[in-house]
């Protein structure tokens, strides 16, 4: 779940995603504040906007808002109150995490990517990689399905020149880092950055 709040540019309306991927064809459906975006084929709900949410929820959020159990409970109270049709069912883990490079094969279709298999401590992801710097036994960050950047880009399942891809290896400059390198290549962490441990993207 990703949570966006703008008071200023948006007004005063949270919006929230419940899914990666793109609603082919929208149907809308109101519940008091609520707006309840599904996809018209199958009726899954794909995301809400939540209407004079600072009457429901507290943030001073102005972008990406934090998911935190306090977050989840407000937003359980308001969807009581406006007896709205949703359930929330919310990952609390990590987004952004420490990985380690296992493995690096030359991409078959492209000359600059590299199809890596990274240990992220619960389970090993593949991803696609065109870091020039990338390297089998790096500690590196790893941004998963559904972490949101500091550029407010989200994070999806792709798939680069026929590869699947489960995720992102960052550089400093993606992660907004203070004076990050200017040079392009992903973030290599030190020797002693635990596997599968949250990392703290600067707040911006």
């Amino acid at each position: 779940m990703n949570v966006f709040y703008n008071k200023e540019h948006v007004g005063d309306v949270l919006l929230v995603q419940l899914a990666t991927e793109p609603i082919v064809k929208t149907i809308v459906e109101r519940a008091g504040d609520f707006a309840i975006l599904k996809e018209a084929q199958t009726g899954e709900i794909k995301a809400f906007n939540l209407f004079h949410a600072s009457s429901y929820v507290q943030t001073d959020a102005n972008g990406v808002v934090d998911v935190t159990p306090e977050l989840v409970a407000q937003l359980e109270a308001a969807i009581e109150k406006n007896d709205a049709a949703l359930r929330l069912d919310v990952d609390f883990s990590p987004k952004f995490v420490v990985g380690h490079v296992e493995t690096k094969d030359k991409h078959p279709n492209a000359d600059k990517l590299s199809i890596c298999s990274v240990n992220i401590g619960d389970e090993t992801l593949q991803i696609v990689c065109g870091a020039p710097n990338v390297a089998a036994g790096q500690k590196v960050v790893v941004a998963k399905i559904g972490a949101v950047m500091p550029s407010g880009m989200l994070i999806k399942a792709g798939n680069l020149r026929g590869v699947d891809s489960f995720g992102m290896l960052c550089s400093a400059r993606e992660l907004a880092i203070p004076n990050a390198p200017s040079e392009k290549g992903i973030l290599v962490l030190s020797e002693d950055a635990v596997v599968g441990s949250a990392f703290e993207v600067p707040s911006k």
